[in-house]
């Protein structure tokens, strides 16, 4: 294909991309990486469908802007001062330790300074979009490790601004002193906040005038117009393309319309992501990338397994993360990611980083996030070793106790769990990987929360879960509660093991590996929620409770059966049992009428057992005994019963 007709170079990246992602899909491979070999096997270095590539990149880095504005509309400024707080430690750690690591190792090899510092940040950035889906198929993202890979993430991306501003001071020919750095930053940084005031002010007007019109259609297309106008305005002020997308999806973010503008934006730019990754691929030169292979394989060790090293000590020596938790958000980052593209491509263009450089960058990359899903995989095999190994942990437990209660997790479970215990006299104690909430629980707590990693046996031990008579695993890491299940019933088979999980698919998994009880809160939400539609329907709330314990005795199996299957009939004949339910009287209940006059139980079969007014309660009441308003009945009948009685009392003085 030559020439240079748009259409058709972007229909062709369409298909490729689609095609790309459909295999890979199947394959259980990430798509992202689908997207880059299609794109190299057809790009100038590899069949040669596409020859120009260069002719649809302008369109294809229409994804990546998209991309970023979308990460500023998820980022308000509250959002991410809260970012800041919770992950500037670990992210600036990750990305600075990881930067100069390479950029020193690069520099060893014979790079250039300025093309090491480039390969640094090339290789501290990893991809959200290909871990976030990770970690959430395998149910981990709320892990401790999951949160905190979520959190480096999230700084990474925010790094991109300064990285992209960076790029043209190293391709000054000039010394880099300290004086032109600073000046450079500093005039980006007053350009980039006087863009941002701009953009603050004026987005919400715009977006305003365009909801105001009530049109779908008219706000889709002003949805558009302000990500690449906003791109476009900060291009002229020499930010780049991606800043000034990102600047104003942070200024929009704070509009009313910042949710309903993130829904018009998301599905495009999924589309344009494709393509970018797409044309990136066709940047791949097999046949250079093959001459380069040493360099190839330094690249992908420094995105793999170098990374992964220092990531993993900065987060265990300095941070004082928990070994499982530092390796685990460790190998959840061993990968480049999307926005290294970007910074590759504007250092390339810039003739910072040399084409050969490039090539095996690219190279490195596209083994990076394949293998990714098999690092993670791999990941608590990979930990097994060395917890075995280890040995007791730091922090001083207490003398462990003989029949308590082991509490695993002291986070909002757990810490309510253990203040119930601690009030009924129960006695118990707690673990919890985070070392700050635990130094904090220590002193609240008496020195009954220590700081540790349940999966290793020696803490289990130094707990006393050989003499525990209960143990509570109130951890969310999916692979940490089978593992720490196993131990458990390995070193106190007759101890009753409560395990948490968040979903129904795990119950029957963690019940195989020895837990008494599995709590789902998937199936608690949903018991719940019937709970209330039964009450406010009427249905005595005997029944209902009879009904939701009999779910819950019968390990949620009857809330597992397949769609389309009919509730047990003797699951609906508990509804209609006779049972004890309070009414209240209606509040516009005319005063003075007796339970002689309304004749409750001959209208309506259900019988009054007690009548509580102002707190006092009155068993048995006579027969002449006056209602009011805001009185509780105590009512003893069925279901229909029951329901006469509330339309009964509802009906006031029209009763006879």
């Amino acid at each position: 294909m030559h020439g240079g007709v748009p259409l058709v170079e972007l229909v062709v990246l369409l298909a490729l991309a689609a095609a790309g992602a459909a295999l890979f899909e199947r394959l259980r491979l990430p798509s992202i990486a689908g997207f880059l070999v299609a794109g190299a096997l057809v790009g100038p270095g590899g069949l040669g469908l596409v020859s120009d590539p260069a002719a649809v990149r302008t369109l294809a880095e229409a994804g990546v802007v998209f991309l970023l504005f979308e990460i500023g509309l998820e980022l308000p400024i509250e959002r991410l001062r809260r970012l800041l707080r919770s992950g500037l430690a670990a992210g600036a750690l990750q990305v600075g330790a990881t930067l100069a690591v390479t950029a020193a190792l690069a520099y060893a090899w014979g790079v250039s300074g300025r093309s090491a510092l480039v390969l640094g940040a090339l290789v501290a950035m990893s991809s959200t979009a290909l871990v976030v889906r990770l970690l959430s198929e395998r149910s981990e993202l709320d892990a401790p490790h999951g949160q905190l890979a979520v959190a480096i993430l999230l700084f990474q991306d925010l790094c991109i601004v300064p990285f992209l501003l960076a790029v043209p001071l190293l391709a000054s020919p000039g010394p880099l002193g300290f004086g032109p750095i600073a000046g450079a930053l500093a005039r980006a940084g007053l350009a980039g906040l006087a863009f941002y005031a701009v953009t603050r002010f004026a987005l919400p007007r715009v977006l305003s005038a365009a909801a105001g019109l009530r049109s779908r259609e008219v706000f889709s297309l002003v949805a558009v117009l302000v990500v690449a106008g906003a791109a476009l305005g900060a291009e002229g002020l020499g930010l780049g393309l991606a800043v000034g997308a990102f600047l104003a999806g942070l200024a929009a973010s704070a509009s009313p319309w910042g949710h309903q503008l993130f829904a018009e934006v998301l599905p495009l730019r999924g589309v344009l992501l494709g393509v970018f990754f797409t044309a990136v691929g066709m940047l791949l030169d097999v046949r250079l990338a093959w001459q380069h292979a040493g360099l190839v394989a330094a690249l992908f060790a420094a995105a793999t397994l170098l990374k992964a090293a220092v990531v993993a000590g900065a987060l265990s020596g300095v941070l004082r993360f928990g070994r499982r938790v530092s390796v685990l958000t460790a190998l959840s980052l061993a990968q480049t990611g999307e926005f290294s593209f970007v910074l590759a491509a504007a250092a390339t263009g810039a003739g910072v980083l040399a084409p050969e450089l490039s090539q095996a960058f690219v190279a490195a990359s596209v083994l990076s996030l394949v293998a990714t899903p098999f690092v993670l995989r791999a990941g608590p095999a990979l930990l097994e070793p060395a917890t075995q190994r280890a040995g007791a942990p730091r922090a001083e437990a207490p003398d462990a106790h003989s029949g308590h209660v082991l509490v695993i997790g002291y986070g909002l479970a757990g810490r309510n769990l253990a203040r119930v215990l601690q009030a009924v006299g129960i006695p118990w104690l707690a673990v919890d990987a985070n070392p700050t909430s635990a130094a904090e629980a220590q002193a609240r707590e008496e020195n009954r929360v220590v700081y540790g990693d349940a999966t290793r046996p020696a803490l289990l031990e130094r707990l006393g879960v050989r003499s525990a008579r209960i143990v509570v695993i109130a951890i969310t890491d999916p692979l940490a509660t089978r593992r720490i299940i196993s131990l458990v019933r390995r070193l106190n088979p007759d101890a009753k093991l409560i395990a948490r999980t968040r979903y129904v698919r795990d119950v029957d998994t963690l019940q195989a590996l020895g837990a008494s009880v599995v709590v789902a809160e998937e199936l608690e939400a949903a018991i719940d929620l019937l709970g209330h539609v039964l009450r406010d329907f009427g249905l005595p709330s005997g029944a209902v409770a009879s009904f939701v314990e009999e779910l819950r005795d019968e390990g949620y199996a009857l809330l597992q059966t397949p769609p389309g299957v009919g509730l047990d009939p003797w699951l609906a004949e508990l509804l209609q049992q006779v049972a004890t339910e309070w009414v209240e009287v209606p509040a516009d209940f005319p005063p003075g009428r007796t339970l002689r006059e309304l004749a409750l139980r001959t209208h309506t079969g259900a019988s009054v057992l007690a009548v509580e007014r102002g707190g006092v309660t009155t068993p048995n009441p006579a027969a002449v005994f006056p209602l009011a308003a805001g009185d509780r009945l105590l009512v003893f009948g069925g279901n229909p019963e029951i329901a006469r009685l509330r339309e009964l009392l509802a009906g006031g003085e029209r009763l006879r």
